[in-house]
C-alpha cells in the first residue's frame, strides 16, 4: 500500500529543540522591550511627547506579556502524565488569551490619557523624538518578522500572539512619527496631534487583542480547524485499501498539536484481528499526511451503503 504524500507547508510536530530555539526567541523579546519601554519612556518625558510615552507603556505590556508568552511555552512543551493525558497545550492558548487581556488594559489606559491630554493645553514635542521611533520602528518590525516565522514554523497560537506584539508596537510606534510630525510641522495650535496619535495607537492596540481572543478562545473551546485540514485527513483515510467509507470526522487542537478522532468503514464480514489492523494502517497514512496529528483514534464500523 502506497502511503500518501505529506502536505506541503504544514508544520511538523515541534521537537524540543525548536521548542527551546523559540523560547529563547522571546526570552529576547522581553530583553529588547525592556530597553526600548526605558528609551520612549525617558524620550517621551523629556522631549515632551506623550505618544511616545504612551509607547513606552505599550512596550512594557509587550515585555509582561513575552513573560506570560515564555511560561506558556514552557508548560505546553511537557509531556502528557496521568494528571493530563492529553499534554499541558492548552497551556499555550491560555497564555494567547492573558496577552490580549494585558493589550486591551494598556489600550484603554493609553486612551484614557490621551484624552486628558488633548483636553490640556500642552508644548510641542521636541525633534528629536522622531529618531528615536525610527529606531523603534526598525528594531520591532525585524523582530516581529522573526517571531512570526517562528508561529508559522509551529502552529502556536501564543507565539503569533508575542509577534502581533511586537508589530503593533512598531504600528503605535509609527502613529506617534506621524503623530510628532504634523506636531512639528503644523506649529502653534497643532500640538494634540501627538495626544491623537496616541489614541489611534489605543485602537490599533484594541483590534489586535480582539483578534488575539479570537484565536485563543477557538483553540480553547475544540474549534474545527481549517476545512483543509479535514480534506487531507479524509483522503489519506479512503486511500487507504480497505478503508470503504468515512461515517464521521473530528479534528480538534491542544496547543501546537492535532487531536483526529475519525469512524471508519470496512468490509463487514472483516476479522476483529484484520480491521485492527487495518485500523492501524488508517493511523499510520493520517498521521504521514498530518504531521501535526499528535493523536489518531479510529473507531471501526461495518460498511452500509446508502
Amino acid at each position: 500500500m502506497s502511503m500518501p504524500t505529506p502536505v506541503h507547508g504544514t508544520p511538523g510536530t515541534p521537537t524540543r529543540g525548536a521548542a527551546a530555539s523559540t523560547q529563547r526567541l522571546v526570552q529576547l523579546g522581553m530583553v529588547v522591550n525592556a530597553v526600548l519601554a526605558v528609551v520612549k519612556l525617558v524620550a517621551g518625558l523629556l522631549g515632551n511627547a506623550y505618544a511616545l510615552v504612551a509607547d513606552a507603556i505599550e512596550s512594557s505590556i509587550d515585555m509582561v506579556g513575552s513573560l506570560v508568552v515564555w511560561g506558556g511555552l514552557r508548560i505546553a512543551s511537557r509531556d502528557p502524565d496521568e494528571r493530563y493525558p492529553f499534554g499541558y497545550g492548552r497551556a499555550e492558548a491560555i497564555a494567547g488569551a492573558v496577552v490580549g487581556a494585558l493589550m486591551l488594559g494598556a489600550a484603554a489606559g493609553i486612551a484614557i490619557e490621551a484624552i486628558s491630554e488633548i483636553r490640556t493645553p500642552h508644548d510641542a514635542p521636541a525633534p528629536w523624538t522622531l529618531g528615536v521611533l525610527v529606531l523603534v520602528i526598525v528594531i520591532k518590525e525585524l523582530l516581529a518578522k522573526r517571531v512570526m516565522r517562528a508561529s508559522e514554523a509551529t502552529g502556536s497560537v501564543a507565539v503569533a500572539a508575542d509577534a502581533w506584539h511586537h508589530r503593533s508596537d512598531a504600528i503605535t510606534s509609527a502613529a506617534a512619527f506621524i503623530g510628532i510630525s504634523v506636531a512639528l510641522i503644523g506649529g502653534p495650535g497643532w500640538e494634540p496631534a501627538d495626544d491623537w496619535a496616541a489614541l489611534v495607537a489605543a485602537a490599533v492596540i484594541t483590534v489586535n487583542a480582539v483578534l488575539l481572543f479570537r484565536t485563543a478562545a477557538h483553540d480553547l473551546m475544540d474549534g474545527a480547524p481549517a476545512r483543509t485540514m479535514h480534506q487531507e485527513v479524509e483522503r489519506a483515510a479512503l486511500g487507504t485499501s480497505g478503508v470503504l467509507a468515512i461515517e464521521k470526522l473530528k479534528i480538534r487542537k491542544s496547543g501546537t498539536a492535532f487531536y483526529v478522532d475519525i469512524h471508519v468503514q470496512a468490509d463487514p464480514t472483516m476479522s476483529l484481528h484484520d480491521a485492527h489492523i487495518l485500523s492501524g494502517r488508517v493511523k499510520a497514512s493520517i498521521r504521514t499526511c498530518v504531521p501535526t496529528a499528535a493523536g489518531v483514534l479510529i473507531h471501526m464500523e461495518p460498511y452500509e451503503p446508502a
